[in-house]
């Protein structure tokens, strides 16, 4: 049967694709997992899905880094795992998290796929697809009592919020680099540039200089890899989104 994961989900107005996530959570593999919906006061049928899924759902105005927070309050596993509501799990997520786990494991990264059909997702997926076992993954699943130890998320940082926790429990002398083969599926169908950049922006007002933020280190990462220009449309692609990313976030900081 294993020890208990609980699964933490921080979400707003989602109820177009929370049901995708919970039916996923459901279909692992490993059955002894508990849900908890953390919301920021859905306008829309989110609680009300949630709730059809039997999960926890707590309510909150606070930002995603404080909802993942409460989510490890109330977390009761052995384990915690924290997603966003328009991921999808590959059926062996979590049965494979959980057997990696040992005394000296911190995290556990699990492999993302961007999913969609626009010409701004393909070349989110084409990114993401260089970042493997590069500092810019963060680990999701934790020993819950890890977490705790560390501190849990920093509630003042919005801009890769979910790089905080992993950061704290390497420093406390755990791997965080463990990784599995199964994904995690990121829908993305309705990204939009423009929003996105929007979004940027609002998290360069807590951006720190680090390498998962560092737009030179991933650009290192990109033209050290000779894939990079086997795809040349969308390598442009990729060249643009990260320079417009990075005025949007400078533009934040400095607003």
């Amino acid at each position: 049967m294993g020890e208990l994961v609980s699964v933490v989900i921080p979400t707003f107005n989602s109820e177009k694709e929370i049901s995708r996530c919970l039916e996923s959570i459901k279909g692992q593999s490993y059955d002894k997992i508990e849900i908890i919906v953390v919301d920021k006061f859905s306008h829309d049928k989110t609680g009300k899905i949630a709730k059809k899924y039997s999960a926890k759902l707590i309510l909150d105005k606070g930002e995603r880094a404080k909802a993942k927070n409460i989510g490890i309050a109330n977390a009761k596993g052995e384990y915690i795992f924290f997603i966003d509501s328009d991921m999808e799990l590959e059926k062996h997520v979590i049965s494979e998290c959980v057997e990696r786990m040992s005394p000296k494991t911190g995290g556990v990264v699990i492999p993302e796929r961007s999913i969609g059909k626009t010409f701004w997702v393909k070349v989110r997926d084409y990114e993401r697809s260089f970042y493997s076992g590069s500092t810019i993954e963060s680990a999701r699943f934790f020993r819950l009592e890890t977490a705790r130890k560390a501190g849990g998320f920093d509630e003042e940082v919005i801009f890769f919020e979910e790089a905080a926790l992993p950061d704290k429990i390497e420093k406390l002398g755990f791997d965080v680099r463990t990784r599995i083969k199964s994904r995690i599926l990121h829908h993305e169908e309705g990204f939009k540039l423009g929003k996105w950049l929007k979004k940027k922006y609002y998290y360069g007002k807590t951006a720190t200089r680090s390498k998962h933020t560092s737009v030179f280190y991933r650009l290192k990462l990109f033209f050290a890899n000779k894939r990079f220009y086997s795809k040349p449309i969308l390598m442009i692609g990729i060249l643009i989104l990260k320079t417009l990313e990075t005025i949007a976030t400078v533009l934040g900081k400095i607003s």
